[in-house]
């Protein structure tokens, strides 16, 4: 470990407030050409540091996915902590640290909380997007009345604090030179603020250590690398070159011993090589490909594709596609076949509100609480550090536990590999229980929800607008008709606006969501997308529940049609949008 003295001193540059800081479900997210504009992102981390009184001596953890701007990002981040009187910044080996392995060290380390660099699942590059988020001291994202305190100071910060060497001409920034050595893992330096006498040291530490050590005491590696062996097992692992490869290669890999041709894009990349990192049918399509065994005669038994920051994971069988609802509705109903929940006594789960609620039917049957919530993963904090849900998950691939407060990718593929070994622990060579399989005897037992999300893109704001504004009437006068929608035969039991009350600490939040429940509990949901960079998503949710098992292999577009073609005609989606059809179907 290299570990050197150096002295340096707090620079105030005068600012002047940007307008359009306002923080999202997950954090700052706008086109890196917004955060390359002079002081932008200084304000912002500036409104940060000015909302955290206590920070001072504090340490934080820093890293990000990757992706462009990540590496420019955390050298302003670094001098602006030094200078805000942190009193030590780790930082991910070459600045990367998936979402979950932040959320691990916070936790495992005892940290006041961390800045993670990421835009999620959207596009990298130099003309896409970048994003940062604060999770505090529980591991989690910041809650909204520390996010709006964010907003509130950048509205009013009028300078921001930087450290600067003292100046040596012949000698280098030290703060370059430590940064220069960020892929040393190993690195610390001490630095003394020559103004106030305090000190600030940085240290590079592993990317995958913490959360390795973590992933070992939730899972049997024995069990899961005995079972991985088999001959009749194959898996695929897309890390869309996301920062989930470094932890897939570490984890399957080395720890599991599987054979390197198991991962798939595993290289982070700063544009993620050009592939949108959102694991869906979509933006995953090469996978999907592969898994099916009408293209590929060597389609895998089980795979799983992540995020760029590695939070999100899509799961899928051989020719098979598993929903995020039924992945955690499945996981839940087989919590005792993953040692994580071996040894406490599953009181909870919680899912956000547009989810389809096939996990609602397994908590009624376990006897157990369940949760709904809105869409972003701080509102399960509360819930788990109250210890009343263990699993949450959300429809947009995100799916975790107790163990840490944020969604987990490789968590969830190592829950499914977990059931799998268990299911097929007595099975004979060529007579696996598919991945197929073991969601058709979850269906037969608690039934089907049949579930599609529309995503309508890059909507601009007056039509948004104009949408939401008939939506209301829409409600308001379905209602005032006895639930009588259109022509529709089953008449709506609800429309309204979802709000949520916190059971914990009761704050209410507000305007979540609009939904359309049907008599027959069958529903369609809209709301406007917090993680976009630019312009407005429209996401469209629509659910069916049925018991009926003649319809359980029918396509679910099939099945949800009349939904589908009266939400659209009722809401007149295409003609005030515009478009005339989604840009993404999930």
């Amino acid at each position: 470990m290299m570990n050197n003295s150096h002295m340096f001193n707090i620079v105030r540059f005068p600012t002047s407030p940007s307008q359009d800081q306002k923080p999202g479900t997950s954090g700052l997210r706008k086109k890196v050409s917004i955060f390359r504009q002079q002081q932008y992102l200084a304000n912002f981390v500036q409104s940060i540091f000015d909302s955290l009184p206590d920070i001072q001596g504090k340490t934080l953890v820093l890293g990000g996915d990757g992706r462009f701007y990540n590496s420019k990002a955390i050298r302003i981040i670094t001098r602006m902590a030094a200078a805000n009187g942190v009193g030590k910044l780790l930082i991910g080996k070459d600045g990367l640290l998936s979402t979950p392995a932040v959320s691990a060290i916070i936790r495992q380390r005892k940290l006041y909380g961390g800045i993670i660099l990421t835009a999620s699942h959207n596009p990298g590059g130099a003309d896409e997007d970048f994003g940062i988020k604060y999770n505090v001291s529980n591991g989690g994202p910041a809650l909204e009345n520390l996010t709006n305190l964010f907003y509130e100071n950048s509205q009013r910060v009028s300078s921001y604090r930087i450290a600067m060497h003292i100046d040596y001409p012949d000698q280098e920034d030290p703060f370059e030179n430590t940064l220069r050595r960020i892929h040393q893992q190993g690195t610390s330096d001490t630095y003394i603020c020559q103004d106030t006498g305090k000190t600030f040291e940085i240290e590079i530490i592993s990317s995958v250590d913490d959360y390795l050590h973590l992933m070992k005491n939730l899972f049997d590696f024995n069990k899961l690398k005995q079972f991985a062996s088999r001959n009749d097992f194959r898996m695929l692992l897309n890390s869309m070159n996301g920062v989930t490869g470094i932890y897939t290669r570490r984890i399957f890999v080395e720890e599991l011993g599987l054979p390197k041709d198991y991962l798939m894009n595993d290289i982070p990349k700063e544009d993620f090589g050009g592939h949108h990192p959102d694991p869906n049918l979509t933006y995953a399509h090469d996978l999907v490909e592969l898994c099916d065994p009408k293209k590929n005669k060597q389609a895998p038994i089980f795979a799983a594709a992540f995020d760029g920051d590695g939070d999100r994971c899509m799961i899928l069988g051989t020719g098979f596609f598993v929903s995020p609802a039924d992945s955690l509705a499945v996981i839940a109903a087989n919590a005792d076949c993953i040692p994580h929940f071996h040894s406490q006594k599953l009181k909870g789960v919680a899912r956000s509100m547009p989810t389809a609620a096939a996990v609602d039917f397994v908590a009624e049957k376990l006897n157990i609480s369940c949760y709904e919530t809105p869409t972003g993963w701080k509102f399960f904090g509360n819930l788990m550090d109250a210890d009343l849900a263990q699993i949450c998950g959300e429809e947009s691939f995100g799916l975790g536990s107790n163990h840490i407060r944020e969604k987990d990718g490789i968590f969830t593929a190592l829950c499914w590999l977990s059931i799998l070994s268990s299911k097929n622990e007595k099975q004979p060579v060529g007579n696996l229980i598919s991945v197929e399989k073991i969601v058709m005897q979850h269906w037969e037992t608690f039934g089907r929800n049949f579930f599609s999300r529309y995503d309508y893109d890059h909507c601009k704001a007056p039509a948004v607008s104009k949408l939401l504004e008939h939506i209301k009437e829409i409600q308001t006068q379905s209602m005032k008709q006895g639930g009588q929608l259109l022509d529709y035969p089953i008449k709506l039991k609800l429309a309204d606006s979802f709000t949520y009350t916190d059971p914990v600490d009761h704050s209410k939040t507000e305007n979540q969501g609009y939904r359309f429940v049907f008599e027959d509990n069958s529903r369609f949901v809209l709301r406007l997308s917090g993680t976009s960079s630019s312009d407005v998503t429209i996401r469209m949710y629509f659910e069916r529940y049925t018991k009926d098992v003649s319809l359980f292999d029918h396509p679910a577009e099939e099945v949800l049609r009349p939904i589908i073609d009266i939400a659209l005609k009722s809401l007149k989606i295409e003609p005030i949008l515009q478009k005339s059809q989604p840009d993404v179907i999930t």
